[in-house]
């Protein structure tokens, strides 16, 4: 009596220690489970970040393909204004020789109108008229000579005008010269300034597309910590709920152990492994749906060794029936039914006594 009194009073203390080892593990759970929620939080909004960034470097990319263009337009018209300032340019070098020639023509015509000058000094029109008279032998005579020197003087006059004419067009080209000069200094100036506000954008997008790659991997390794912290915490979650499920097992399977010595029946020792519904179908050997009772006690055996439809107790496991087998479950080999995959894992292989129940 005082034998049965202590045991019990074992298997209480047991199962009170492991309520309580189940409550402490159940709450780091969710401690655990309230982390991950976290992380995973964490996780959505670096995504979204990350969306938000990939889209601010496309719009980059797109400006500075716009900048391109607008670069390779700008350039298409410096090469254009090029062309027109070479075309100007040999406009100005032809303009430059002509006024050359007209400068010598007006430097010989200046020698003729000294020495003209010379003679009408030294002679003025009346004195050449007089002379003309004497010398000349008759009026007839006389008439031919101040024809000939009136055209001489008209000569004088037409030299003058000539003159006059070169050199107000000399002046005319000249301004001319400069103005298409002006023009085409103002437009390289405007295409040179176009030039270097396009390289001013396109360095600064440059830069905000480079700032922007830097962030998105920044936020890609964020991403990856988040994701790698996440993961260690669903691994502790896993391992916290084995050992629930192992805790919540061992009771049920403590009991048991001190009534071994109130069981009778054919006593052996078998190799125990342990399976769930998760592991193979729904339906045992003997009709009993597992998944629909995932907590029942039950077995798989070899027949020939135990034989169906038995009740056996099993040593860490307790009561249950023989109503399974299995392809792997040969002579002296069973699985015990566990409530899930998990659990089954913790169970492992063992060596345990079975009692076949008279």
């Amino acid at each position: 009596m005082q034998n049965i009194k202590r045991i019990t009073l074992t298997v209480l203390t047991l199962i009170l220690c492991g309520s309580g080892t189940v409550t402490y593990a159940q709450t780091n759970s969710d401690a655990l489970q309230q982390q991950l929620e976290q992380q995973q939080k964490i996780v959505e909004q670096k995504q979204v970040e990350k969306q938000a960034v990939n889209q601010e470097i496309q719009n980059i990319q797109q400006e500075l393909q716009s900048i391109y263009n607008d670069i390779n337009s700008n350039q298409a018209e410096m090469a254009k204004t090029q062309s027109k300032i070479d075309e100007v340019n040999q406009r100005i070098e032809a303009k430059k020789q002509e006024i050359v020639v007209l400068e010598d023509k007006i430097l010989g015509r200046k020698g003729i109108m000294e020495k003209r000058a010379r003679a009408l000094q030294e002679d003025d029109n009346v004195s050449m008229m007089i002379n003309l008279f004497f010398e000349s032998d008759s009026i007839s005579e006389f008439i031919q000579r101040a024809s000939a020197a009136s055209q001489l003087m008209d000569a004088d006059k037409d030299i003058l005008i000539a003159q006059k004419e070169d050199l107000q067009k000399i002046e005319n080209d000249k301004k001319e010269i400069d103005k298409q000069e002006q023009v085409l200094e103002e437009q390289q100036t405007v295409l040179a300034q176009q030039q270097a506000e396009l390289d001013n954008n396109l360095q600064a997008r440059q830069q905000n597309l480079t700032a922007m790659q830097e962030k998105y991997t920044q936020i890609e390794q964020q991403m990856q910590v988040a994701e790698q912290e996440k993961s260690g915490i669903q691994s502790q979650i896993a391992e916290i709920q084995a050992k629930i499920a192992q805790q919540q097992a061992a009771p049920k399977a403590t009991a048991p152990v001190a009534a071994s010595a109130n069981v009778s029946g054919t006593e052996l020792y078998v190799s125990a492994t342990a399976y769930s519904h998760e592991d193979s179908g729904s339906i045992t050997r003997l009709g009993y749906n597992i998944k629909a009772n995932p907590n029942m006690k039950l077995i798989a055996v070899d027949p020939a060794v135990i034989p169906l439809g038995k009740r056996v107790w099993v040593e860490g496991y307790g009561e249950a029936i023989a109503g399974d087998t299995g392809g792997a479950i040969k002579g002296h080999r069973i699985d015990v039914l566990m409530p899930n995959s998990a659990t089954a894992r913790v169970w492992g292989r063992k060596t345990v006594k079975v009692v076949i129940l008279n």
